[in-house]
């Protein structure tokens, strides 16, 4: 389950780099963007409601509300401060937009069945639950069963050209975007700071 611990959680802005720190890792950077903004555009290929696990920075998060396509869209995060300063630096949001507050791999069993268009998903993860493949395998059908038939799940796109395990058991049908991306020398969560990053979009049929 996603740590249930009170990790220190700053916003640093140092350089003209902006950066959200986690528990003293990089949770996020603004060098996203494009990538994020590309991901949202996908997502909104596919229906007008949808739902997101976790906020980050907003790019997503806004980008999705934005859409004209979107009805709602609903953001899940699991720490306080997150919103916090998500919010203290966008005062009004979209009237199409909630954000609310839970462990993802609590609140996945709670979703409705076949009420979504499409998840993004985008959480702050610790190694450890990344690798726990009966958490994922307990967590997925859950997934697939919240989304309407065509629905979509677009995790956080992947610098490395492979297909994530924790996902691919439970689609048969995968879109795939290559985009080019230039990430801050300081990054340390990509494999090297620019090359092709990956989208990829696994389709309920």
């Amino acid at each position: 389950m996603e740590t249930r611990s009170k990790p220190e959680i700053e916003l640093v802005e140092t350089d003209g780099e902006v950066t959200l720190n986690i528990g003293g890792e990089q949770a996020m950077q603004a060098w996203e963007r494009d990538l994020m903004w590309a991901s949202a555009d996908m997502l909104c290929e596919y229906g007008r409601d949808f739902y997101e696990v976790g906020l980050g920075l907003g790019l997503s998060a806004l980008r999705i509300a934005g859409n004209p396509a979107t009805r709602s869209h609903t953001v899940l995060e699991l720490f306080g401060e997150v919103e916090d300063l998500f919010r203290s630096r966008h005062p009004s949001l979209p009237d199409n937009l909630a954000i609310e507050r839970g462990d993802f791999f609590e609140r996945v069993f709670e979703l409705p069945s076949e009420s979504l268009d499409g998840m993004f998903f985008d959480p702050a993860l610790d190694m450890e639950v990344w690798k726990d493949e009966a958490l994922w395998a307990k967590t997925m059908p859950e997934v697939v069963r919240a989304l309407r038939p065509g629905g979509v799940f677009i995790p956080f796109f992947s610098t490395k050209p492979e297909l994530r395990w924790q996902y691919l058991p439970h689609f048969r049908s995968i879109r795939v975007e290559s985009h080019p991306y230039r990430a801050y020398d300081t990054t340390e969560y990509t494999y090297g700071t620019s090359g092709q990053a990956y989208i990829q979009c696994f389709r309920k049929t």
